[in-house]
């Protein structure tokens, strides 16, 4: 029989934060149905948090909080106390901890995290300078980019732009293809910020068939076919060493995780 089970998530800001929490928590329980996922946002005074949490109560709700409100947060501490429903809070403990090791308070403002800054921005301007300059649609890009990413079809180029754009870099990408020759400008940019990815031919086989079906398309012999992938890869290797670029192997990586060595290197 599934099991399920109902949640609360109350927050003084939009809640976001303990959406992403739940979300990664319940991927961890694949069997487990979420009967009802509540959620409450912008509250912002006691009696509206009591009203909530005694529909929780009713319920049966697991509630999650991100209140950083000390008042707010405390009495819905106590109300769980009294009426023993499963409370997770979010925020207190670790503001608990920060206090405990430097004596500072938290300034206590619901949604700082949301405020537009320079790091919004910077990450609007990256997204859209990733989009100008996927697949090597302008090489031009490539000189202001922060990175550039060189690589074979399908090995993630376009995905790995755009998570980068996320973090506020600048990322440019160039498919490499054995007929058609590089930009100059290439051989000219600092080895630092180029990045070449490959992908193992079997695993490459597999993805550019799953496109071409998700396309709807034909399956092309020369582009699945994994001699002619081996000679990309070829193609690609000999022209890393080239370069003298660092080389990246996506076969079983995340797009984080493959963005995360590349921004360490960075």
């Amino acid at each position: 029989m599934t099991k399920k089970v109902t949640i609360y998530t109350i927050s003084d800001s939009i809640g976001e934060t303990s959406q992403k929490l739940i979300s990664a928590v319940l991927a961890q329980y694949p069997d487990l149905e979420v009967a009802n996922n509540y959620r409450f946002p912008f509250v912002n005074s006691e009696e509206h948090l009591l009203s909530i949490l005694r529909d929780a109560v009713h319920d049966k709700a697991i509630v999650v909080s991100t209140l950083v409100n000390a008042e707010l947060a405390q009495a819905a501490r106590h109300f769980a106390q009294r009426t023993s429903i499963p409370y997770i809070d979010l925020m207190h403990p670790f503001f608990e901890a920060i206090h405990a090791k430097t004596g500072i308070d938290p300034i206590q403002k619901p949604g700082t995290v949301h405020t537009l800054n320079s790091n919004y921005f910077n990450r609007i301007s990256a997204i859209e300078f990733a989009v100008k300059y996927d697949d090597g649609k302008d090489p031009h890009g490539f000189i202001d980019a922060d990175v550039v990413l060189l690589g074979i079809s399908r090995t993630s180029k376009t995905p790995l732009s755009m998570y980068l754009a996320n973090k506020a870099i600048k990322a440019a990408n160039l498919p490499l293809i054995p007929e058609v020759p590089v930009p100059e400008m290439i051989h000219t940019l600092p080895k630092e910020k180029m990045f070449g990815l490959t992908c193992a031919p079997e695993a490459l086989v597999k993805i550019r068939q799953n496109r071409l079906q998700a396309l709807g398309l034909n399956q092309d012999a020369n582009y699945c076919d994994i001699d002619r992938i081996k000679a990309e890869i070829k193609y690609a290797n000999e022209l890393f060493e080239k370069l003298g670029i660092p080389v990246l192997d996506v076969t079983e990586k995340s797009i984080e995780e493959t963005a995360f060595t590349i921004m360490d290197q960075l």
